[in-house]
Parts: C-alpha cells; structure tokens; sequence
C-alpha cells in the first residue's frame, strides 16, 4: 500500500518515526528540525513542517548556529538523539558548512537538508546558483562532501526511499557518526511520489555493544600484566558509551592512572585518586609527568590528536607502546597499536575481569599519588591568586566553578579558555564539562550551549566565551529567550584575541592583530586606543538580563542575580589577558618562520628547532 506525498512531506513523516535504542531504552532520534526559510526549502520543508505540527520546528538566526546548537544536543544526549536543519539554497546552505565540519570531526551525528538548485534545470541559472562551464550537476552543497560522513542530492523523490535508509545507517553508527547531507532541489521536494507506507513505520535502529577481538584482548592483558608504568588516556568515548563506571572499577582495581582529553574530561570525578586530570598540551602537570614516562599507554575512545599526544612529544619513553580500545576501527590503528575494536565500556568491562589479581607496585603507586598532591597544590595556589583590576580569567574560572553544582554544564570552545578549563575546571559529573575542541569553532559556545540545555533543562548551563567569539555569533540569545531556555553566559572581555595573542608572542610576532583597537593615523597599523565596545548594552539589546562585573565579589553577586533570573543572563567581566595560567611539562608543534629580519623570530625558531627533537615516530 503506498501513500502519495510530496517528497518533503515524505521526508518529515519518516524523520517523526525513527528511534534508537541502547541497553534496552528506546528513544525518538530526531527531536525535531532547526531551520531558516528562503526559497530553496520554503515551498518543500517549510510546507511539511507547516503540517506537522507535533514534529516541532526552532527558528534560528544563524544556519551556522543552528547545527552547533544540534551538536551540542546530541553531545549531551551521548549521540542517541539529535536534529534535522533546513536551509535555503545558496549563502544559507554553506553558512552548515563550518556547523557540519564541527560536527563531524567530533563525531556527532547531525542531519543537514540544504535547499538545492532545479533538478529539472529549464531555469538556470537561478538566483544563488553558481554556474559551472564543465559541468551542470554541481552546486555550492558540493562543498558539503569533504565535511560530510554520507552525501546525497535526491534528484527524484523516487531515490528519497533509499538515501534516507543510508543517512539513518550513517547517523547512528556509533564508529562513522557525523555530518550527513542531503542536498534536496526545490523542485524535488514539491514533487509528489507514491511512497510505500512502510517506510513511515515506526522503524528502531539498535546501538551495539561490538566485543573486542577475543585473541587480540588476550594480548592486550598480558602486555598490561607486564607493564610497570601503564597509563590510561580517557576520550570521549568513554562519555559516548557511559562507561565512566566501567572505567573507575578498572582504575581502581588495578590502580593504572588516568589523563582526560578534551572530549574525555569527566569520565572520573577530578579528585578521583587515579585521575591525574587534563593530558597533553592543555595538561596538568601531574597527568604529563606520568605519561612522559609511561611504557604502556591505554587510550579509550581517543582520536590522539596533537593536543592530546603534545604534538607526538608527550610519551617519551624509549620503549612505549600502544593499546587502543576505540568503536572506529580507523583509531584504534593510530600509533601502531595493539587494536580493540569494540565498544568501550564492555571492553573495559572484559579487562577488569581478566586483570584480577594485577596491581602497579608500590613504587608507581606512590609516584602517581605524589604527582596528584602536587597538582592539587598547584590548583589552590591559582586559584588564590588575587589579581587587578582588572582580575584574571583563572580566577574567573576558579570563582564560577566554586559557585557551579556537581550537575550544572559548562560549555566552551574557543580561544584561551578552552586550555585553562582543561586544566581548572573540576569535573564531577560526566556529561557536565562541555567542550568543543576538535575544530575549536568560534562561535560555537551560545549555540552549543543552548543544545545542551535543550537536552538537559534541568541542569544550569554555564557557557565561557571570549569577546571574540560572542563578536562572531551572540545571535542565539535571542533564540534561547524565545524558547524560554535559560543560559548563564560569562563574557571575558579581553578587548579581543587572547589566545592567538599569546601564540603571535610565543611565535616571536609580538601578538600581531590580535588586539580590538583603532587604527592608528601615525603608523596605519591597528595599535590605537581600544575599541569602545559596550557589550553589557549588547546583551541586553538581544533580550538577555545583562550585568557587567569588575571584582571577584562583583562576578560572586553576578552569579546570584543570574541564577534567580528566569531568562538568559550575560555576566560580562572584564579580564587581563596577560595573566595566563603556565603549561606543564609540553610542547604544541606551530611552525615558526624558517627566515626573518625579527630577532624575536630567530629566537623562536631556535627553540622551535630544539623541540622538534623530542617528536616521536611510533611506526
């Protein structure tokens, strides 16, 4: 029996129907769609969701936005829900570019459905439409392909059956998750089409729990048995699979330490005995001091980027080797190491029960609790540090984590601050340090943060963002008070670009355009008096209750006023952006000028060169 729809109307229908389950919970996968109307979807998408009204549509006021808002919402929900974005044809189709890159280099599943040029073609060339001389079938969501896990253009509703059998096959594969586009003509998606009724079933897609290689786990626990320094590196996989209990059981019963990535932070309360805290270039010095000595690394759900590995410099022991327990296949080859491919939790599981009975001597045992007293030290005299006006964006931390509850999120991104909450911030809960630091987007903290609300309304969102960042996309303030989701955003004004500012001075430049200032008649560069922003007036243009703060006891009262509010709060504080909190013990890879006239330069490059010396080649 077949049901003759539009194929936008198709696509709706299908959407309301798909669920995940895991462990026995179902859920419905798609909460619903984000979208920004034009006539690339206005006629197709926009008439659909016009008569599906319990199929809910967000309005938002940025294309780029409106996926890291469905980023954030997925992150939060572990990857088991997300949305659907709409968006017209043309400039509003590649604003998803940067959404869908962020996306999918942090596997978070996220389904775009940008308006697309005439299949049909008689009318070409169309407004926003870019032409090509050698070929008729390319359009601008071409450029969708390279930061895409699946690509499609339904050019017949026929074919919107099938693609969307390999988006749903795509967006809950726990290994190949992230951006799936499907790019859909206009004329297409007004085009009816006799559809088979089965398709809008309700239709459950199981999230496994794949098992390990049982020869290669057999392996993994002898080379663990006769370690003597093992480390674990915890990544967001394990926060995806849940399997932060899993995971505490195997520290303790073996007594291995643990260093958190970005994505991973959480998975083990900050004062956990085995968790030495953030690992690698935004590391504490307790986890780097451990790893660099390491002759066994343990990596769990991690990709080993160069933040996490200090650009290949972290694990400097001359006879180091790898065991990687990771869902994608593609990781888990990383650093020629021994692969478990499986799910994390059930790995960690499996080891724990073959490892009874093994424990690090005494001697490891004592060094890891040494180094976790020390950084427990180092953190206290932080944050007791006294500073300004204006005061200090550690002190800033110290003083919202204080106040923050063991449940309420925090959310960043970009710019200086993401190194200093790796550090800092201590984590209770899984789920409650929210970074996105595999693209590191600007722009992304409102945006992700009101998907984490979303996802979890009853936890207090906490999102950090530097002036530069709310500069580039603060619009979605205005979406949170029209959705009546409350934020508490704490606006570090630095009067411009902190962390790239302190990068140009470490490079030798001197912090090069990374200050907000005039430009200056005399030398024609931009060393003038500082830009006169007024961001306080800002915010509250937009809606939100907006308070600026200059002393501790000012961000302290702030933080009150903002938690009894109903609506978004902006707390805007001004920082020095020279007071930075130290690296320990690492060493990130930029490539520093070969040739200069600069002093400062040469100097940098030597030490470049000098550093470049500890990168290690594991092959």
């Amino acid at each position: 029996m077949n049901r003759r729809l539009t194929m936008a109307q198709a696509l709706v229908l299908f959407l309301k129907n798909q669920y995940v389950e895991r462990d026995g919970s179902e859920l419905p996968f798609f909460a619903g769609v984000w979208g920004i109307f034009g006539h690339g979807n206005v006629a197709g998408i926009g008439q659909a969701m016009q008569q599906n009204p319990d199929f809910r549509y967000y309005q938002a006021r940025n294309e780029q936005a409106m996926v890291h808002a469905a980023a954030g919402f997925a992150k939060m929900n572990r990857r088991l829900r997300t949305f659907a974005c709409t968006s017209s044809i043309g400039p509003g189709a590649t604003n998803m570019v940067t959404g869908a890159a962020a996306a999918t280099i942090n596997r978070l599943p996220v389904l775009l459905l940008p308006g697309d040029i005439f299949a049909r073609r008689n009318v070409a060339p169309v407004l926003q439409q870019l032409e090509s001389e050698f070929t008729q079938d390319i359009s601008v969501n071409d450029a969708f392909k390279a930061v895409s896990r699946y690509w499609d253009r339904v050019s017949r509703p026929g074919q919107l059956s099938f693609t969307l059998m390999e988006a749903m096959r795509v967006l809950t594969s726990p290994a190949n998750t992230g951006a799936v586009t499907l790019a859909l003509p206009q004329d297409v998606q007004t085009e009816a089409w006799d559809y088979p009724s089965t398709l809008f079933d309700k239709r459950v897609w199981h999230i496994a729990r794949p098992l390990a290689d049982r020869q290669l786990l057999s392996q993994a626990v002898e080379s663990i048995c006769k370690a003597k320094r093992p480390f674990l590196v915890a990544g967001g996989g394990i926060i995806y699979s849940d399997a932060s209990r899993a995971l505490a059981s195997f520290v303790e019963g073996t007594g291995i330490p643990v260093g958190e990535t970005m994505a991973g932070k959480g998975s083990l309360p900050y004062d956990h005995p085995q968790n030495l805290e953030a690992l690698g270039v935004t590391g504490t010095s307790a986890a780097n001091l451990i790893a660099r000595d390491a002759d066994l690394v343990i990596a769990v759900g991690t990709r080993l980027t160069d933040f996490t590995t200090a650009s290949k410099t972290a694990f400097q022991n001359q006879d180091v080797h790898f065991i990687n327990i990771n869902i994608a296949e593609f990781d888990a080859f990383k650093h020629a190491a021994l692969p478990l491919v499986g799910d994390a939790r059930v790995t960690l599981q499996e080891m724990t029960s073959a490892l009874k009975g093994y424990r690090v001597d005494t001697q490891y045992a004592n060094a890891i609790a040494t180094a976790k007293n020390n950084w427990i030290e180092e953190t206290e005299r932080l944050f007791s540090l006294r500073h300004g006006p204006p005061i200090s964006q550690l002190e800033v931390i110290g003083i919202v984590n204080a106040y923050a509850g063991p449940e309420d999120v925090v959310v960043c991104a970009a710019g200086s601050l993401p190194g200093d909450l790796h550090k800092l911030w201590r984590t209770r809960q899984p789920g409650s340090y929210h970074l996105e630091y595999g693209y590191s987007c600007m722009g992304y903290e409102i945006a992700g943060g009101l998907g984490v609300k979303m996802a979890a309304p009853e936890r207090q969102v906490y999102v950090m963002v530097g002036d530069g960042s709310y500069l580039m996309m603060s619009s979605e303030i205005v979406t949170a008070i029209q959705e009546g989701y409350k934020l508490t955003i704490i606006l570090l004004d630095n009067h411009g670009f902190s962390s790239i500012g302190g990068l140009s001075q470490a490079v030798g430049s001197g912090g090069f355009g990374t200050d907000y200032r005039y430009r200056n008649p005399e030398t024609w560069q931009l060393n003038g008096e500082q830009l006169p922003i007024d961001f306080t007036a800002n915010a509250a243009s937009l809606g939100a209750h907006a308070i600026r703060a200059t002393t501790r006891q000012d961000l302290q009262q702030a933080l009150e006023s903002a938690r009894a509010e109903k609506i978004t709060s902006v707390i805007v504080v001004e920082v020095d952006k020279e007071l930075r909190v130290p690296g320990y013990e690492s060493w990130w890879d930029v490539a520093i000028a070969e040739i200069s006239e600069s002093e400062a330069v040469r100097q940098a490059r030597a030490g470049y060169e000098e550093s470049r010396k500890n990168q290690r080649l594991f092959l």
